[in-house]
């Protein structure tokens, strides 16, 4: 596979400031909104905006400014950057550079993949973005390579092979620049991978370090797995963006599941899977752990975002990391040592009756525990289902409201584990590593999710909008208080932060599965989202409405109407 400039300056020039993104640009992030230079809008992964020009009373006249095609069928989940009057978006095979303002094409690196790269690939053909550092863009690719490209003319620079695709590696997410490193991670679990994160030069691309996130024989964690060879094909995924705290030196990452899925062959806790680690980015030594769903039966994952924030607990501000897990508890940990300070459940769920503070651990339920107790055949009916309680999609987080806006998924699912013979016939790298039957369920056909204000420390909704199909796309929110996410159905809305009322929407023509971002540019705020939806979201949700959604795959940045 190779990386080709397709188009080099065309109509427009890129501003010389390109070439510099400091470390300093990069903490400041979230205080400096013309610029879009982190993903999450800012390291604590907030995506919370102190613009306030677009707001209640003139929201209603936004309107695009432009649009541009990706020429991608597939998911658009990208997270655009922008820097200096310039969008940078990818998707799974390119990268484009566009004039902020025009949406003209700047310059477009297109990446060619053998043709039986997408054979193996979960979940979903995309790619969720990028980062920046002094003049280079940082980027991941389906099979396994991360790439840096010249901001300023989209020529690649240098290339490192992670992995081998014919193991089950994959690599959809954005990398996050901490402390001087470009630090990535890898999708596969559902392809009986070893999970790891993996920290590079930013100048060279050479590998400075690697942390498995399945432990060896030997190794701190490895008695919570088995005395056989489960641990070589364990998961642990960390596909998702983690966050990074400039003062502790901590980046904030999620680990997905132990694979297979059923979890018959593998009892135990099977760390670190399920679990948010906070490492050191020079090194990827891991400082403190803690895990959501010991043993996961049910792909739960802990991949989802871990949202920074101070928050009032006993009296006094608290430094915290936040995550609205998939497994449907609200969890809130202290940063510095990774203590529990809150576990609620913020949808229905049964797999677990609640989570202890004192130890951290679910306390498992009748359900999960027959799960165990009577093997394989034997059918159980769990809330939530695999999609979660949340999916991937992040939500936002306002300091001013003190509310995170999540779109919830609310399914549930008929679930049976298979036999161990079954699991015997699983092969890494070539068969999906489930093992389970499954089919999914729910309470309300008209309630299949809801966009959700949820209160960290209580998980309880001071608003929730319910949705007959379930959005799948980020939110964000800013300080004049509007939340904007994207629909399946192909809306992109903008909903009051303080009620949930529903105050604009406009047809983008496909279902959204992006991460919408705003900046502003010689005075006047804009808001940027991608439309395009992959088969896997529209297929999870049993909606018939979305039957003949086309799938999309556009740029578009709005503004709002000037007479």
């Amino acid at each position: 596979m190779r990386s080709m400039l397709l188009a080099a300056l065309v109509s427009v020039a890129v501003p010389a400031a390109t070439l510099a993104q400091t470390a300093d640009e990069l903490k400041n992030d979230e205080k400096t909104p013309g610029d879009v230079l982190t993903y999450g809008m800012g390291y604590g992964l907030q995506r919370f905006s102190p613009l306030t020009q677009i707001n209640r009373d003139n929201v209603k006249r936004l309107v695009p400014a432009w649009s541009y095609s990706m020429a991608d069928n597939n998911g658009q989940q990208s997270h655009a950057l922008v820097k200096d009057g310039v969008i940078y978006i990818t998707d799974h095979a390119k990268t484009v550079a566009l004039d902020a303002l025009t949406g003209k094409e700047i310059w477009k690196s297109v990446i060619e993949y053998p043709p039986e790269t997408t054979r193996i690939v979960c979940c979903g053909i995309v790619n969720r973005g990028s980062a920046m550092l002094e003049g280079k863009l940082f980027r991941t690719t389906l099979d396994a390579n991360v790439i840096a490209l010249d901001t300023k003319t989209g020529k690649e620079l240098w290339r490192t092979k992670s992995a081998d695709p014919k193991d089950g590696y994959s690599m959809t997410v954005a990398p996050l620049i901490a402390n001087g490193v470009v630090i990535a991670g890898v999708a596969g679990a559902e392809y009986g991978h070893r999970g790891y994160l993996e920290g590079y030069d930013p100048q060279t691309g050479k590998v400075l370090w690697r942390t498995w996130t399945i432990p060896e024989p030997g190794q701190k964690g490895s008695d919570t797995w088995p005395k056989n060879d489960s641990w070589k094909t364990g998961g642990g995924s960390t596909w998702l963006t983690g966050s990074y705290d400039p003062e502790l030196d901590l980046v904030f990452w999620g680990t997905g599941n132990p694979a297979p899925w059923n979890p018959l062959g593998r009892v135990g806790d099977n760390l670190y899977t399920n679990s948010v680690l906070a490492i050191r980015p020079k090194t990827g030594e891991i400082v403190w752990h803690y895990q959501g769903t010991p043993g996961d039966p049910f792909d739960y994952d802990g991949v989802n975002e871990l949202v920074m924030a101070e928050l009032p607990v006993d009296g006094s501000n608290r430094k915290v990391i936040m995550q609205a897990h998939r497994n449907g508890f609200f969890y809130v940990l202290e940063r510095a040592n990774g203590k529990l300070l809150a576990a609620n459940k913020f949808v229905k769920v049964n797999w677990a009756d609640s989570v202890d503070l004192e130890t951290g651990r679910p306390v498992w339920s009748a359900e999960t525990k027959s799960v165990f107790e009577k093997g394989a055949g034997h059918k159980v009916r769990i809330w939530p289902a695999l999609v979660g309680g949340k999916n991937w999609a992040p939500m936002s987080y306002s300091p001013l409201t003190k509310l995170a806006y999540v779109n919830s998924t609310d399914f549930g699912w008929d679930y049976e584990a298979q036999s161990l013979e079954e699991l015997a016939k699983l092969k890494p790298g070539v068969t999906p590593y489930f093992g389970v039957k499954r089919e999914y369920v729910f309470d309300h056909p008209d309630g299949r999710g809801h966009l959700r204000a949820i209160d960290p420390l209580t998980g309880k909704s001071k608003w929730a909008m319910p949705l007959k199909s379930p959005n799948m796309a980020g939110t964000m929110v800013t300080a004049s208080g509007l939340v904007f996410t994207g629909q399946l159905t192909g809306e992109f809305v903008a909903v009051d932060a303080e009620s949930g009322k529903l105050l604009w929407q406009y047809q983008l023509g496909a279902g959204s599965v992006g991460q919408p971002v705003t900046w502003e540019r010689n005075g006047k705020q804009y808001i940027t989202m991608t439309s395009g939806s992959s088969g896997p979201y529209v297929a999870r949700v049993g909606d018939p409405n979305l039957a003949n959604v086309p799938p999309g795959g556009m740029v578009w940045t709005f503004k709002l109407f000037e007479d």
